[in-house]
């Protein structure tokens, strides 16, 4: 598989959240579904236009802000199969915000690739069940319907979300990051969660370059009547397998 040479660059910032909901407002402006009758065409062709000197000064707040790096000094709350999990309160909704973090054998670059949404990403992610590409800004940026499958013996049923995505390069890595809209199209034999701003960064590790250590921040209300018990129980699984999962395609690759 060939990989790409990531997406433009970013600097620094320090809010997560701020960062993703400016960035996802400017791309996506009239964008989001129908209300009632067709969903309205995008202009032809599609731009996405950024304040400032390019993507770098609006997106400088989608970064790995103080908030989320502070899981690291955290309580482990799970650890298994080489996944580290941490989790704390969230400060979006009444659920939580999951710090994954694992070792993965592939370069950022070939890492990323397997991440960002297409059909690579359908074809070796065990609990994914569809993705469509709704809306396409540019090569990085883009509007995803994905939808997974039943867990913990359909105790969660099969979920939608339309999430708007963008990678980006940061630092010496790549971050692949996102947040749910609120796309009105919904199909009747889904749940549609709801992704609340989430991201995965990786980076090379230093003294070894053909290995990549790959950080995700998760924050997903699964919506609907399901127990907190078996969220945990879910998001540990999912965690832990999604990295399994993702090994075994790059030895594939």
């Amino acid at each position: 598989m060939r990989c790409s040479q990531g997406g433009p660059e970013l600097t620094p910032g320090t809010s997560l959240t701020s960062g993703i909901r400016g960035w996802r407002r400017e791309a996506t402006a009239g964008v989001g579904g129908p209300r009632g009758g067709r969903r309205p065409q995008p202009k032809h062709p599609v731009s996405v236009r950024f304040p400032g000197v390019g993507p770098g000064r609006e997106l400088r707040e989608a970064t790995l802000g103080s908030e989320v790096v502070a899981l690291a000094s955290d309580r482990v709350w799970t650890s298994q199969k080489d996944v580290t999990v941490w989790r704390k309160p969230s400060e979006e909704f009444s659920g939580y915000l999951y710090k994954a973090q694992g070792v993965v054998d592939d370069t950022v670059n070939c890492v990323i690739d397997h991440l960002r949404p297409g059909p690579c990403r359908l074809y070796w992610d065990s609990l994914m069940t569809s993705l469509d590409i709704l809306e396409h800004f540019e090569e990085n940026c883009c509007v995803m319907r994905y939808t997974t499958a039943g867990q913990l013996w359909n105790i969660i049923s099969p979920r939608e979300f339309v999430d708007f995505s963008y990678t980006v390069g940061y630092k010496e890595g790549l971050l692949s990051c996102g947040i749910s809209l609120d796309w009105s199209e919904k199909r009747s034999e889904f749940v549609r969660g709801y992704n609340h701003p989430c991201g995965w960064f990786c980076v090379p590790l230093k003294d070894s370059p053909n290995q990549s250590l790959l950080t995700g921040y998760i924050q997903t209300d699964l919506r609907g009547m399901i127990p907190q018990s078996a969220v945990d129980t879910a998001m540990a699984s999912t965690l832990t397998n999604f990295y399994g999962d993702l090994r075994k395609a790059l030895q594939k690759a």
